[in-house]
């Protein structure tokens, strides 16, 4: 496409459609080619094998509280993390000598020098920005469960829930996991087509400094602290001066009339004979605010964590996932994609309009002939079944459009699933991190990754989504004022490259000359204030608290 919003096609004839057509000429363009009613087509990202790393685990989330899920057979584990177990806490983000070094910085660029300029800027270095942590796992073993047979697993973006099946001889597995927003648990059932075909050990670990119990009424809990300061290498954390303390409780509840649970070495429990079990995790940190130390929280995360198990437990399996889906699918179902016409439907080198030559903004959608051409034909393919990854490898000569539908949903699932209103804002990972210390931190970098965690929010209807960054944003103006003061003699407030839930506002350690970065976060405010179609944020959205910090970017830039 050229300037003017031309549209050009290419070798083979088929025209692409560039312009975004409002919503009464997309229907009539699907009038006119008398395409079916959208129709319901599965959403699912399929594994064909337990997960062997990492990132081949499926992820659930709450915002808050996420998991990955690997899938095993003989094992299974759930890797967990909560959005605020970080290391470290709030700091003075000021240097005293930023100053003299500033005036030299400014010095030597006046006389075109360039690299020595460079080299002494290097003296507004701060601290690295604290880390991340992982939560822990829940590890569950079955034994037994070595030959099977009709393995499946996937991730079910209109649910968000992670189904695991299989057969071991004529007994049929399953197990279903979700992250559930209304009550802040995880949840997973473990079935069988079978009675009393349930039986496994259930334990927590944790690579962080922690003690595990036992209760009699079949809890787990995990209670410990994070660092105090961010490892640095392959330190051991548990070298470190305690910091944010956590916990995590894992409650197991089994029916049928044969099943037993018993405590193993008062670090895990063990299941026999159940019909079905249920699982239910509930954690909580001591974090109390960005600029609270985690020594003077008031806060006890394991009242907090006992709390919630207590109401997610007075309900049923089947009322915690129904409360679990109306709150999704609250938000998932504002947007839909169809690309295909189906979910089993592939164009095999059609095209599906055929487009002016001298298309722009202002062409009419009256002027385009939608028809199939050259040899369309439909083929029919069992993609909802097909691992995806077999999808993406064919996509170079099978081209699926229902796979970009697949691409688009997921991209939605993730953003509900690592941010909603109340929770701290999406990192580099979005809130899932199995390592203590993960590349980069897995910390919010506000150069680019930070605004582009949150680019689908207005597009793909997710506004509320957005809260978090807006909230962190304020805090960044707090901090950011007394940087920009101290270090730079200057007005209003300044973030730079790096931060984390602590709302670092220093030069991280390294290249400190990005200082512009709390300007560029801030332009989402802008963009959102000029949104017409963002009805949830009316003018007391801007009055009562989020302008201040928008208005006093501006002054550090452009001092008096």
């Amino acid at each position: 496409m050229d300037g003017d919003g031309r549209s050009d096609c290419d070798a083979s004839g088929e025209w692409i459609w560039v312009r975004r057509p409002q919503e009464a000429e997309a229907a009539a363009v699907a009038a006119a080619a008398e395409w079916p009613a959208e129709e319901a087509r599965p959403l699912k990202v399929v594994f064909g094998s337990p997960a062997r790393h990492f990132t081949d685990s499926a992820p659930i989330g709450n915002g808050r509280l996420g998991a990955m899920v690997w899938g095993g057979v003989t094992s299974e584990k759930l890797q967990l993390n909560h959005d605020t177990l970080w290391t470290g806490g709030p700091v003075n983000y000021t240097n005293p000598k930023a100053p003299t070094v500033l005036s030299e910085v400014r010095s030597l660029v006046d006389k075109g020098l360039y690299p020595e300029a460079t080299a002494v800027a290097y003296g507004l270095s701060d601290d690295k920005a604290q880390y991340y942590q992982p939560l822990g796992d829940i590890d569950l073993a079955f034994g037994e469960h070595t030959k099977y047979t009709n393995y499946k697993r996937y991730l079910d973006l209109e649910s968000a829930t992670v189904n695991v099946t299989y057969s071991v001889g004529e007994v049929v597995y399953s197990r279903e996991h979700f992250s559930s927003n209304p009550h802040q648990v995880i949840a997973s059932k473990i079935s069988a087509n079978k009675p009393g075909a349930v039986s496994c050990t259930v334990s927590l670990a944790t690579p962080l400094d922690h003690r595990i119990r036992v209760t009699d009424a079949n809890e787990i809990i995990m209670e410990g602290s994070c660092p105090g300061e961010r490892p640095a290498g392959d330190d051991n954390a548990s070298d470190h001066p305690p910091g944010m303390k956590f916990c995590a409780i894992l409650y197991l509840l089994m029916s049928g009339a044969n099943g037993q649970v018993q405590v193993l070495n008062d670090k895990m429990l063990k299941l026999d004979g159940a019909d079905s079990a249920v699982l239910l995790l509930a954690a909580a940190t001591s974090f109390e605010g960005p600029f609270v130390k985690p020594s003077e929280s008031t806060l006890d995360p394991v009242t907090s964590a006992f709390t919630t198990l207590t109401m997610a437990r007075s309900m049923s399996y089947a009322q915690l996932k129904a409360y679990h889906m109306d709150d999704y699918q609250s938000l998932f179902q504002r947007v839909s994609l169809q690309l295909s016409r189906g979910s089993n439907d592939v164009l095999g080198g059609s095209t599906l309009a055929h487009l002016p030559e001298n298309i722009s903004q202002d062409t009419a959608v009256s002027d385009c002939t939608v028809q199939m051409v050259d040899g369309s034909r439909l083929k029919e393919l069992n993609n909802s079944e097909k691992p995806t990854v077999d999808r993406i490898i064919s996509f170079r000569h099978d081209e699926d459009p229902s796979l970009v539908e697949l691409l688009f949903q997921f991209g939605r699932y993730l953003l509900i699933s690592c941010s909603r209103p109340g929770t701290q804002v999406s990192n580099l990972q979005g809130i899932w991190n199995n390592e203590t210390n993960a590349p980069w931190g897995t910390v919010p970098h506000p150069n680019i990754n930070l605004q582009m965690n949150y680019w689908p929010s207005l597009p793909c209807n997710l506004s509320e989504c957005q809260d978090p960054l807006f909230d962190f944003i304020g805090s960044l103006s707090v901090n950011g004022a007394k940087t920009a003061k101290v270090n730079y003699g200057a007005n209003g407030w300044v973030s730079h490259q790096v931060t984390d839930l602590w709302a670092k506002t220093s030069p991280d350690y390294g290249d400190p000359s990005f200082a512009l970065y709390g300007q560029w976060v801030g332009h989402g405010l802008l963009h959102t204030c000029g949104n017409t179609t963002v009805l949830r944020w009316t003018e007391n959205f801007w009055r009562e608290q989020r302008i201040h910090f928008w208005k006093d970017l501006p002054p550090f830039c452009c001092p008096g």
